[in-house]
């Protein structure tokens, strides 16, 4: 590779780390300003939804935008967010302002998202271990948040946490303003977006596979330190360091994938891994006390951690600006739906009754891999 692809994944790389700080602290935020607001649990759910929204209108634009802006310009405009929003978010807890706030954070993820991907993938040889080496980089970031939180807390007071965000927020533009104009799509303002990719079935059970994993995750990162705190499983202070704990084994994971075991059949390992989701996902809703829940959670995390760039890099050669500019909002639906859902269970039947609702996803994700796997051998030469 020459200098140009490994200065463009470095990008990748390091944007999405700062991105999984940005994106992951959300969950911890939310539980914050339910504390300092009074935030019913159903605002909460539709703040969480509201990125989500956002998340998916930033994949639209960043599909069709850069063939008239160019990547780099888009992501720059669209990575604005995390600045402005969690800014935004310090002033005043007013739901209508707030919920500008994680629509804004939800374009800058989306943004960042569609362009690390790009980025990574097209200037690796060997796509499975780039996807997973950039998301364990996302994950890195996203296991540090807490800290970040709890730091910026005890050294700023109670607006610390979103005022520290949206300074790191600009560190995300600025990792984005250092990537090669000329492999970001800068300058591809007469190239005709290619849709082949539509009449693809395997692109479609991807998609739906993705949609599934993004419900599940997002809820799980959204809802769980509520979750646990309303459960008393753990005490408030120590609560939001589960996130930790999730995204360390999440890291863990991607990162035995990229270097110590790759799969050498993704189609079986995306099964393994929707199985694990499910199992170990209803033996969390079943646990009451911290030690098990713990176990589950991190076998919850080491099994999805590989779901969503096993995934998108078996997409191959469908892989581009314009497939993923569908792919990846059309994805965000299930970060969308899910956690809207469990706001309104937990309003009606208590939150144990909304969190076991992302069941469904996780058994999902295992319907749809088997589903994968099976048209991946019908594709297979004879």
């Amino acid at each position: 590779m020459n200098n140009a692809s490994v200065r463009a994944r470095r990008v990748g790389y390091a944007a999405f780390f700062l991105s999984g700080i940005c994106a992951i602290s959300s969950g911890v935020v939310v539980s914050l300003l339910q504390q300092r607001y009074g935030l019913a649990y159903g605002v909460s759910g539709s703040l969480i939804s509201v990125m989500s929204v956002g998340n998916l209108v930033a994949g639209f634009l960043a599909g069709v935008l850069p063939s008239r802006l160019g990547l780099k310009t888009t992501t720059l405009i669209l990575g604005t967010g995390y600045t402005l929003g969690y800014a935004l978010m310090g002033v005043s807890g007013q739901v209508w302002l707030l919920t500008a706030a994680f629509a804004l954070v939800g374009l800058a993820k989306g943004g960042a998202i569609n362009a690390c991907t790009i980025l990574v993938g097209d200037n690796v040889p060997d796509r499975t271990r780039g996807m997973n080496t950039m998301h364990s980089c996302y994950a890195c970031g996203a296991l540090l948040c807490p800290f970040v939180a709890a730091g910026a807390s005890a050294a700023f007071g109670i607006s610390g946490p979103t005022n520290l965000l949206a300074v790191l927020g600009l560190g995300l533009l600025l990792a984005f303003a250092l990537a090669p104009a000329s492999l970001t799509g800068q300058r591809q303002g007469a190239a005709r977006p290619d849709w082949s990719f539509c009449r693809s079935r395997k692109f479609w059970l991807l998609t739906a596979l993705l949609f599934c994993q993004n419900g599940a995750e997002t809820s799980v990162t959204g809802w769980l330190v509520t979750y646990f705190k309303d459960q008393g499983i753990l005490s408030g202070a120590v609560s939001p360091y589960t996130v930790t704990l999730l995204w360390g084994a999440t890291m863990a994971g991607r990162l035995y994938l990229a270097f110590v075991r790759p799969p050498k059949n993704p189609y079986t390992a995306m099964m393994i891994m929707g199985l694990g989701c499910t199992v170990f996902y209803g033996g969390l809703m079943l646990a009451r006390t911290q030690v098990p829940a713990l176990l589950l959670l991190l076998l919850f995390a080491l099994s999805i951690a590989g779901m969503n760039p096993t995934a998108v890099a078996c997409a191959g050669k469908m892989t581009s600006v314009t497939s993923m500019g569908v792919m990846l909002p059309a994805a965000g639906l299930g970060a969308i739906l899910m956690p809207w859902v469990i706001g309104l269970v937990a309003d009606a039947a208590g939150l144990t009754a909304g969190m076991a609702c992302n069941i469904l996803p996780c058994a999902g994700m295992l319907l749809f891999a088997a589903l994968v796997r099976r048209e991946s051998r019908a594709d297979a030469p004879a």
